[in-house]
């Protein structure tokens, strides 16, 4: 496929996409209204007409001479026909025709839809052109009787209309935008190639300076001609500048389409390129393959009409700033974006630029704006979609410095970019879930601490399972402490980071003490079995501190040597949920939960299968009651209530958010109410405090009253 046929290719893209052929091959100057079914058809088949530039450096580089053996000089799409000619494959031909003996001559497509057209495909319908091939399709708003989807001439033309919604669409500056591209592939000469591009230039910004007839699609269409234009110009451009002479080319035209263009040998490989509005700045080491021959192209492309036709097209963002805007609980609206810049492509020589080491860096000035407080300004690209459409996305660019009238952006790969605008909106706190957070939080505070002076006064109840509730009470009191007092202390960095490690390690040891307490329990009912009070307790007092707070510090210690960064969000002083941070976190709470769930049903199995046989006493129905009970409130006190933050999910995550924080809240109370409260000892130790202080206040009463009795005794006396 020659140049001609590569300039031509940007005219069958878009009209392509627009069925323009349709229009213009109406004998009486009329044209058949358009359906969006058949121009999504039709605009799905222009991606893949743009493939049509990729022999177009053989007419740039001519091949050198080969030895006079058959099999290697025929050049491809041919095959030999004795020692010294070849004849090309069916739907090419040479210069010389379809048999030639100049080794220098290639075998190109033969464009049998024309122009002139060597087929005819009837009424109602157009010819597309293959490689060595073509196919007649029917207009849009037709299709053929027979359901098909493609047929080879006009005697198999049966199209037929469609009962579709119309919209018409007049080609006065499409036609005149497709007679300038054949008109430049007509004329093309490599030694004037600059010419060429100049007009290519011209004619893209004479279409998009008044895009009448594309601002008429639908929006999703015009998505589709915008993607096949930019893909086909920057197409055109990386192999026309392989004729250009080295050093740096601009080209301007009246609308304000600019493309820069560098062509070097070799020199300094940090390339800087300027626009009016854009510059780029790159390394060619970077961009340019190991395997690539000839000179080094890089161009810059500004196309400031194409913000008409993808100003309102949808953002995507990347996984890690979608995970930041949920941190920081916001979400972009629902309106569509705004083009603070204008749209410019990047290209060089080489093609495969997706994945390069080193960002490339743009730098945008763009009309003047500060952004409110729900505004947000994106560095984005123009992704291409299966479809042959596309949306505006953020993966691989990121915004280093923004200010009013100017942003720079950096990039690890090429293709068309701009800077938006886009509004977001903040999600507010619940403020019942806020107030039922201080109000519960501040209650289990002072139930922690009753609790822990309970733990730590009372002689007649202290044993290994009151020191356990007295480090679990100590963890979780210090822990909702700071968690009330410091969680949104975000403005030093540094600080929030050692909060967020504090609370780390606070609820951990709390979730390790809830454990050592679950096996406690476990081990003394299995032992009461056999009487075995002693070494459980000897067992226990070894275990527990070095596991209760050493296991905790080695989880944090480890978090922190491996994602120091991770502490400490925007919003919050806890931890964040990139890579997966949060389970430093939650994988030790739900082995934590599942252990102790365990615990649970092997202690209730115990205490009512066996525990029974040991003593009538203790195997009443009250005390089985009660021991199914307590054991039932500590699991959910060991752990139960976070996994219901776990469960804010979907439909059901308010209504679990509600459960969390009003259990979670008061889980000090629970601790209060079920080792203290409901603690025969605990309540008669109460009661001997009770009585002990009314028994202290009554005998200064009392002393006063007999002084008062001996003073009026001495004066009857006297």
């Amino acid at each position: 496929m020659r140049l001609t046929d590569g300039l031509l290719g940007i005219k069958e893209a878009v009209s392509s996409s627009l069925n323009v052929q349709s229009f213009l091959s109406s004998s009486n100057g009329s044209h058949p209204s358009l359906s969006s079914p058949a121009l999504l058809l039709d605009l799905q088949r222009a991606a893949g007409s743009l493939h049509f530039l990729s022999l177009l450096t053989v007419v740039l580089v001519p091949t050198a001479s080969a030895p006079t053996d058959c099999a290697q000089w025929c050049p491809p799409k041919s095959s030999c026909v004795n020692a010294t000619a070849c004849r090309c494959s069916p739907g090419f031909t040479s210069l010389s025709g379809d048999i030639f003996t100049n080794r220098l001559e290639n075998c190109d497509d033969i464009n049998e839809c024309g122009p002139p057209p060597r087929v005819s495909c009837g009424k109602f319908a157009h010819c597309l052109n293959t490689e060595g091939s073509y196919h007649c399709t029917c207009s849009p708003g037709y299709e053929l009787a027979s359901g098909a989807k493609t047929f080879r001439n006009e005697s198999e033309n049966t199209c037929q209309g469609k009962n579709h919604p119309t919209s018409s669409i007049s080609p006065t500056i499409l036609s005149r935008f497709f007679e300038k591209v054949e008109d430049l592939a007509r004329k093309f000469i490599p030694a004037f190639a600059q010419d060429s591009i100049q007009g290519l230039i011209e004619g893209v910004d004479e279409l998009l300076q008044t895009p009448e007839d594309l601002e008429a699609l639908p929006r999703s269409e015009q998505h589709r001609v915008a993607t096949n234009l930019l893909a086909g110009l920057e197409d055109v451009l990386r192999n026309i500048s392989q004729a250009l002479p080295n050093g740096t080319l601009t080209f301007n035209a009246s609308a304000g389409t600019d493309l820069s263009l560098k062509v070097q040998e070799q020199g300094d490989r940090n390339v800087t390129l300027s626009l009016n509005q854009a510059k780029m700045l790159l390394s060619l080491d970077e961009v340019h393959g190991s395997s690539d021959s000839g000179p080094s192209v890089v161009g810059l492309v500004s196309t400031p009409g194409m913000g008409k036709l993808l100003a309102k097209a949808p953002l995507v963002l990347d996984p890690k700033q979608q995970a930041l805007l949920r941190e920081r609980k916001e979400w972009l609206g629902e309106v569509s974006p705004v083009l603070l810049s204008d749209v410019v492509s990047a290209f060089v020589s080489n093609k495969d630029t997706q994945n390069l080491s080193f960002p490339v860096t743009f730098i945008f000035s763009h009309r003047s704006v500060t952004p409110g407080p729900t505004q947000k300004a994106f560095c984005v690209f123009w992704e291409h979609s299966q479809d042959g459409g596309g949306h505006w996305s953020t993966t691989g660019c990121e915004m280093v410095v923004t200010g009013d009238a100017s942003t720079t952006c950096q990039c690890s790969h090429l293709s068309s970019f701009a800077v938006l605008m886009a509004h977001s909106h903040v999600q507010k706190e619940d403020p019942v879930l806020v107030v039922i957070t201080y109000v519960g939080l501040g209650l289990s505070l002072l139930c922690l601490l009753l609790a822990a002076l309970t733990f730590l006064l009372c002689k007649a109840i202290q044993n290994t399972s009151t020191s356990l509730h007295l480090q679990l009470s100590i963890c979780l009191f210090l822990a909702h402490l700071l968690f009330l007092t410091a969680i949104d202390q975000t403005k030093i960095k540094l600080l929030c980071a050692i909060i967020a490690g504090a609370l780390h390690y606070l609820y951990l040891a709390s979730f390790t003490w809830m454990l050592l307490d679950g096996l406690h329990l476990f081990l003394t009912a299995r032992n009461l079995t056999v009487v075995n009070y002693t070494s459980v307790s000897r067992f226990m007092k070894r275990l527990m501190f070095p596991v209760g707070y050493g296991v905790p510090a080695l989880i944090v210690a480890i978090s922190a040597a491996s994602r120091p960064s991770l502490y400490g969000t925007p919003t919050r002083c806890w931890l964040h949920t990139d890579k997966g941070f949060v389970w430093t976190f939650l994988g030790p709470v739900c082995t934590i939960f599942s252990i102790n769930l365990a615990f649970f049903l092997m202690t209730f199995w115990i205490v009512k299968n066996k525990l029974s046989s040991l003593n009538r006493d203790v195997s009443t129905l009250q005390n089985t009651r009660m021991l199914t009970f307590k054991a039932m409130a500590q699991l959910l006190i060991l752990g139960c209530t976070w996994c219901l933050g776990v469960l804010q999910v979907g439909p059901a995550a308010r209504v679990m958010a509600y459960l969390f924080t009003v259990i979670n809240s008061l889980q000090g109370a629970f601790i209060f109410l079920v080792y203290c409260l409901l603690s025969r000892q605990v309540r008669e130790q109460y009661g001997k405090w009770f009585r002990g202080v009314r028994k202290a206040k009554a005998e200064p009463e009392n002393y006063t009253l007999s002084s008062g009795a001996v003073s009026d005794a001495s004066k009857h006396s006297a």
